[in-house]
């Protein structure tokens, strides 16, 4: 998510600006979000209609390239247009602006596959004209475009259907060889990714706190992207992740999208919910003579904020104990080299979604060194929640919602 570069600037109490500035700039970055999300979506559009019109008679060309207007404005119309520009949860309770959102994103998670899937169709159907010409072309273009709408609907389909599904539990155990006795069953469940937003409300919050408290663990990680709006607009559906409860607390850190929606409210608002925010710090957990820490960084996009409190994992672990075994919560897997050179012996990250549905899934890879699951640096391990919800479009196909719960081993 893109974040404005000057916008997030804090002091040991938190945000230094007023938080009418912060707001203000933090309004402007949406603006030029909405724009660069209108203009990559119009190219988008553009690209779709294209594939479908390379396979129609010519005379029916221009109901294509309404088709794709409308398409175009119904993608804008929920959380890519109005949300971006006028936020205001309290007055879009009603049914009509919720099913508004949910249109708006499954359009934009058809399309996204549409164009996909389009790509590919050119290529194969590129290769099978020089194979075996086909000798009726009109049929073979009817056949294709068949083929790219229904391959393109039954990943709709199965996405909404596992978005609805309630998050996996993904038990893990994390053999350290540093880990005191004192701590070898050390229990962390992590949440990642929540979302809480247009079209993840209330209810799934509820349903993942009771999930996460029937675990029983020793803590809770919450690595960051809760929330897709304001603190006013959301404070009501995030209200139930103030019954989370561990025997040694719930931690919290920021991510790009609390960054996106005022930083400073929701540093406050996850503070008032009960959680310890880890701003560039570190809190240490005893068991008898033992030691544990639990430190946490700002979101990796902050690490060149002209700011003591740019994401920094050296300070994050200062001063810890050199011989106890050291948690990071980073919410990008990309903090993982500064991590590594700060000492850390396990780093638990989200962000990525494992790409979230076909064909991303198989992408996302391109972008990320480490996309779900656990992973190794060095001597580091580093584990990425595949999220607890889901962004944009309401679709997971192949990479189910995670709550992971992390069991520490002494190796």
């Amino acid at each position: 998510m893109f974040i404005h570069p000057h916008i997030y600037h804090f002091n040991e109490s938190g945000i230094n600006r007023t938080q009418a500035t912060f707001r203000r700039l933090a309004r402007r970055a949406r603006i030029e979000t909405y724009c660069i999300y209108s203009g990559v979506l119009a190219l988008l559009n553009i690209v779709a209609g294209a594939f479908v019109i390379s396979r129609l008679p010519t005379p029916h060309s221009a109901g294509v390239w309404l088709w794709v207007a409308v398409f175009y404005v119904i993608q804008l119309s929920g959380p890519f247009g109005d949300r971006l520009f006028f936020a205001n949860r309290r007055r879009k309770h009603t049914g009509l602006i919720r099913a508004i959102d949910w249109v708006s994103y499954l359009a934009f998670g058809a399309m996204s596959c549409l164009v996909l899937y389009g790509l590919a169709t050119e290529v194969i159907t590129l290769i099978w004209r020089l194979a075996a010409p086909p000798a009726d072309e009109a049929a073979f273009n009817r056949g294709t475009l068949l083929a790219l709408g229904l391959v393109t609907a039954v990943t709709v389909v199965i996405g909404i259907v596992q978005a609805l599904m309630p998050p996996k539990i993904q038990r893990v155990d994390i053999p350290l060889a540093s880990l005191p006795t004192a701590f070898d069953g050390f229990t962390i469940a992590q949440v990642s990714d929540l979302h809480v937003g247009p079209t993840i409300g209330r209810a799934t919050a509820q349903r993942v706190a009771d999930i996460v408290n029937g675990l029983g663990p020793d803590v809770i990680a919450l690595t960051a992207d809760f929330v897709d709006g304001t603190v006013s607009d959301l404070a009501y559906d995030v209200a139930p992740l103030a019954s989370l409860r561990a025997k040694h607390g719930v931690f919290f850190v920021t991510g790009n999208h609390e960054y996106f929606w005022d930083a400073g409210e929701w540093i406050a608002a996850f503070t008032r919910l009960g959680a310890r925010v880890l701003v560039n710090e570190h809190v240490i957990i005893r068991r008898s003579d033992a030691a544990l820490v639990m430190a946490g960084i700002t979101d990796y996009s902050t690490r060149h904020m002209p700011s003591e409190h740019a994401s920094n994992p050296k300070r994050a672990l200062a001063d810890a104990p050199a011989d106890a075994v050291k948690i990071l919560l980073a919410h990008q897997p990309a903090s993982y080299t500064a991590a590594a050179e700060a000492g850390a012996d396990l780093q638990l990250s989200g962000h990525t979604h494992a790409g979230q549905y076909f064909p991303f899934s198989l992408l996302i890879g391109f972008f990320q060194t480490f996309t779900r699951g656990l992973n190794r640096h060095g001597k580091m391990w580093i584990y990425v929640n595949q999220g607890t919800g889901y962004w944009g479009p309401p679709m997971r196909t192949g990479v189910p919602a995670e709550i992971t719960l992390l069991t520490l081993r002494t190796a």
